[in-house]
């Protein structure tokens, strides 16, 4: 052998072992074995294998069989399963390999993620709520399974995992370092559907949301495109200067970074909705919470489009009280109270779980307001699914009248303390009510309840302009609810004249 051939065969025996992976059978591996498959759709199954070669599926009596491409990528369909808690074993089988998937189970499946408060663990809350804490080590059950995605951040959309990581089957010994808002949300929609339950959990604390947006909404979008171009020209102290503009503290943080790695290699795994807890790392110091409803529909139609699916429900979590001077907070909370305008969302309020924390530990309430929203609006139950929501505020003299959605039943006075239900204070007068004049200036204000609208005066104001209610970083006592006991969300009937400091 001539010594100049010696690199060439060096570096082939060294890809040796990729070139036959290559044609080896691969599925995708978001699938193993004890996970959760979506009842009621058709689910798709997808993977790689030797090029133009047939591969065959089957699972609960049928059979389905697709030929790969000439890249040797290959999908298909199966048709919709019926909801099973015995388990069941899915065969994949090509010319040269078969795998075998055991005990799965078919029922509702969700994609959770978001910052920190949503990869809060059980252990954590079970530290400071002892109701958590019996919950955390509760007997085992075969009803409520999870994925972790835990990859680290990707320039590229990635087609499959570094890390691959099983399902898990529901055990004390490892529920503890679940996601609290996950696993609670699971286990009330369990509870309520009696079916299995499968939560594919991406969240990553301390990330802006623009980590988690897939990179091509970012030109889609008028109001993100300076922030997209000044991201990849790495000018990151100009980016966090720009209207709406975010700190940067890593390239997680950049543009589709986190998409790329949590969402990208596991769809489109069959799922019935996604639930979100996140907003803190674009509402703290020197965060600008702007246009952060933008970046919102970025996510959802950006997430949607990922699964081919337009109306895939998108259920989230208002930011709580927490720190007055962080204003920011207020800010942001009005603009995911905006986001509702995206088609099928909904909005967990959390305004009066109060928690000196930054990581409030009562994720038991969270978690089943957001259940309650997918359990009405996706499940079809028939019972509230939210608090008060701002829908208009008309002048009538030197008063105004705040009309809201989801107050058929009427408003009230009440006060919730820990996990127990609000109660009804009639006595008590409601807090947190404020009117514009006609600079902008803003006066506390006297509200009282007529039926399900709120009227609100101030002797300061007798040409009002706007009116806002829990507007503060952390109000003591937003005590207005529905007959459901359910909390109405912040709201500024007029977003300019909403006081936002970028605390810099």
């Amino acid at each position: 052998m001539r010594a100049s051939s010696l690199p060439l065969v060096l570096l082939l025996v060294a890809l040796l072992p990729e070139l036959l992976a290559a044609d080896q059978l691969r599925v995708a591996d978001v699938f193993t074995d004890n996970a959760v498959l979506q009842q009621g759709v058709r689910l798709p199954v997808w993977g790689t294998t030797t090029a133009n070669t047939e591969v065959t599926v089957r699972i609960a009596g049928q059979t389905k069989t697709v030929q790969a491409a000439d890249d040797g990528t290959w999908r298909l369909e199966l048709s919709p399963l019926r909801a099973d808690g015995t388990g069941t074993t899915m065969i994949v089988e090509s010319q040269e390999d078969r795998q075998e998937f055991r005990n799965l189970l078919v029922g509702e499946v969700w994609y959770a993620s978001g910052q920190s408060n949503m990869q809060m663990t059980l252990r954590a809350c079970a530290q400071k709520i002892p109701a958590i804490r019996e919950i955390a080590k509760a007997a085992a059950t075969d009803n409520i399974r999870w994925l972790r995605i835990d990859e680290p951040d990707s320039p590229q959309p990635l087609k499959r995992r570094q890390k691959v990581t099983p399902w898990q089957l529901d055990h004390p010994t490892n529920r503890a370092t679940q996601s609290a808002v996950a696993y609670l949300f699971a286990r009330s929609l369990h509870d309520k559907l009696g079916v299995p339950i499968g939560i594919i959990e991406g969240s990553w604390g301390g990330k802006p949301i623009e980590g988690f947006i897939p990179r091509a909404q970012f030109e889609k979008q008028e109001t993100l495109q300076p922030l997209l171009a000044l991201a990849e020209q790495d000018q990151l102290d100009a980016l966090a200067k720009l209207e709406g503009g975010v700190i940067i503290r890593n390239t997680a943080g950049m543009p589709g970074r986190i998409y790329n790695a949590r969402v990208s290699p596991i769809a489109p795994f069959a799922i019935r909705g996604f639930i979100w807890y996140q907003g803190e790392s674009n509402a703290g110091h020197g965060e600008d919470p702007r246009n952060y409803r933008f970046k919102m529909q970025s996510l959802v139609e950006g997430w949607r489009e990922t699964w081919g699916q337009p109306e895939l429900p998108f259920y989230f979590v208002q930011l709580p009280a927490f720190k007055d001077e962080l204003t920011g907070w207020i800010r942001l909370r009005e603009e995911q109270r905006l986001s509702l305008d995206i088609p099928h969302t909904g909005m967990a309020v959390t305004i009066d779980l109060r928690d000196s924390d930054i990581h409030p530990a009562n994720k038991l309430d969270v978690a089943k307001r957001l259940a309650n929203w997918a359990l009405v609006k996706t499940y079809g139950k028939p019972f509230p699914c939210s608090g008060p929501l701002f829908r208009s505020a008309t002048v009538d003299g030197d008063s105004m009248r705040v009309e809201f959605e989801h107050a058929d039943s009427g408003l009230m006075v009440a006060r919730k303390e820990g996990l127990a239900a609000a109660t009804p204070t009639p006595d008590i007068a409601l807090a947190h009510f404020e009117l514009a004049d006609e600079s902008g200036n803003w006066h506390p204000a006297q509200a009282t309840i007529d039926g399900s609208a709120v009227i609100v005066q101030s002797p300061g104001v007798r040409k009002p302009r706007a009116v806002r209610y829990a507007c503060s970083g952390d109000p003591e006592n937003a005590n207005l609810y529905n007959q459901a006991g359910l909390p109405a969300s912040p709201f500024c009937s007029d977003l300019q004249l909403l006081g936002w400091e970028s605390n810099k």
